[in-house]
This record gives C-alpha cells, structure tokens and sequence, in this order.
C-alpha cells in the first residue's frame, strides 16, 4: 500500500510540473495510460479532484495546488536522504535544477556547468534560461542565479558569487547620427532599448554625485526580454542599452559598441547564487555552489 501511495504522489508531482500525462511519462520512463491510472488512483482515495482535466492540457484544481506543495517538500526530502545515501563522500550526484537569466547563462554560466558535469559524471542538470523573476520553491528549482538588488528574495538563501559593473552603450552608427548624450538627462532624446518583465519596462541605474545610485526611467523606444536581442538591436543601431560588461566586453573591446557615460553608469552589480530556505542545502547543490564561486574568483564568471 505504502509502494502505490508514494508512486501515486511521484506520477501527481511530475504530471504537475509537465502539465500532461504524456510529458510526465516520458520523464518517469511510464506508458502515459501508467500515468494516468496512478493520479486516478491517488485521487479515487483522497476524495478529491486533483486536474481539471481537457484533451490539451492538465490543470491543478485548488486541491490539487495545496497537495502539490506538500508533496514537493516531501519529496525532495525523500530523494536528498536517498542521494546522501547513496553518495561516496565527497563526490556529487544526482540531478540539480538550475535557472539563470538567458543572455548570461548561454554565454558565461554554461561553458562553466558544462565543465562542472564533465568532471563530476554522477551529475545530471537540468537548466532553464529565462529573464522571467521565478519562484524556485513553486517550480521546483534548486538553484537560481540572479543579477542586482535582492528585493524579491523572501524564503531563499543568497551567497554572493561576484561584482561586475553596468555599462551604457550604443554602436557608433547610432552616435554617428544622433550624437552622444553628456548626461542622464539627455537620455530622453534619445532610442533606448529597455529590458521589461511582467510587462514593466526596466529602470536603468546611475552613480549619483555621493557615490550612491539612483534609478532612471529611459524612454522605451524598445522594449525587449532577452539579454542577447538587446544586445543584437544595440548592434544594429536601433538605440542605446544598459548590459553588465560580461555581455558587451567583446563587443567594446571592438568597437562594435561604444561606452557612454562611463563615470555615472558604471554601477556595480552584484552576480548572486539562490535557493530555498526551506530546503536542506544538499551536497550537490553545495558542490556547485563552492564550485562557481571558485570559478568567479578566477576570472570565469565575466
């Protein structure tokens, strides 16, 4: 009985998270009629209505996402006590979930997780590349890494991984024929092409005469949620951007992009690993976490 209940939780958990029966299957290596029958089991001794069920998609039900919180805590306790068991000391395994914005992850945090798992072969990733703020507790992620001011942090652990600085930049197309602005204020006659998230467009920060930093709003000429396409629209001259210098040193480096601004707009930014507080910090995710944080004091994380 015990055996049914636990493969009846693992099949709800994971056809949450996939959103269909079939995804959920092919993740647990099951026949999607497995899947399926298992939920309708869980449910059939529950007493309640865990899916809304159509022939296009799964969706909780109120049961169904209050269920799901509490079977993700235990589960996670399950499989961490069976890892630690299994593990050799000292040697990571076992399989992390890893989010990190899109632009930074492709370019700098990548190649570094790429040689983590090389050398750790008991490793598995699973990584996700989004600018989209995340709550790793709901979506089931071990370890976030997120750019700036921690404001949106409650519940999660912060370890600082490094410093890198802003920089405001244009190509010298753009300069060429508009002219290049002397200061902030002058930033509202000109193309900006802004970062948005939940539909916001994104402020820029400055260093302000004390030393401190103050957020301006630029005008959102263009509004664009992925590092790299900022980037590629600075490049092709449709405006100035605000990027960390991970992302447009080779391009300064160039001359494909020109700084601007450079003694009120190189702000500092802290680079940040995270993860639940709720959770046990496992070996693993320890494992990497001392492992880019070793990275970054050797030059690696840009």
């Amino acid at each position: 009985m015990l055996t049914d209940h636990l493969s009846g939780i693992a099949a709800f958990v994971e056809a949450a998270r996939a959103g269909s029966f079939t995804l959920a299957a092919e993740r647990m290596g099951l026949t999607k009629s497995a899947v399926g029958k298992s939920v309708s089991r869980l449910e059939t001794r529950l007493g309640v209505k865990l899916f809304y069920r159509t022939t296009r998609k799964l969706s909780l039900t109120v049961d169904g996402e209050a269920f799901l919180a509490s079977c993700k805590a235990a589960l996670n306790e399950i499989i961490e006590a069976e890892a630690a068991l299994k593990s050799e000391q000292g040697v990571p395994k076992g399989r992390v979930r890893i989010d990190m914005p899109a632009a930074y992850g492709r370019k700098i945090l990548l190649p570094v997780l790429l040689e983590i798992a090389s050398a750790n072969p008991g490793l598995q990733f699973t990584l996700t590349f989004s600018d989209r703020l995340i709550d790793p507790v709901e979506e089931g992620i071990d370890l976030v890494i997120r750019f700036g001011i921690l404001t949106d942090s409650a519940g999660l652990v912060s370890r600082r991984l490094m410093q890198q600085t802003l920089h405001v930049c244009a190509s010298p197309a753009y300069l060429s024929r508009r002219g290049q602005p002397r200061t902030v204020d002058e930033l509202r006659q000109h193309d900006c092409i802004v970062g948005f998230r939940r539909g916001t467009p994104l402020q820029w920060d400055f260093l302000d005469e004390s030393g401190g930093t103050f957020r301006f709003s630029p005008p959102s000429t263009h509004e664009v949620g992925d590092g790299d396409a900022i980037i590629a629209a600075a490049l092709a001259g449709l405006g100035l951007c605000q990027m960390p210098s991970s992302l447009v040193a080779e391009h300064l480096h160039t001359g494909d992009l020109v700084s601007i601004l450079q003694d009120m707009a190189a702000v500092p930014v802290n680079v940040h690993a995270l993860w639940p507080g709720s959770r046990h910090l496992s070996a693993k995710v320890r494992y990497i976490v001392d492992a880019l944080v070793m990275k970054a004091r050797a030059g690696r994380l840009g």
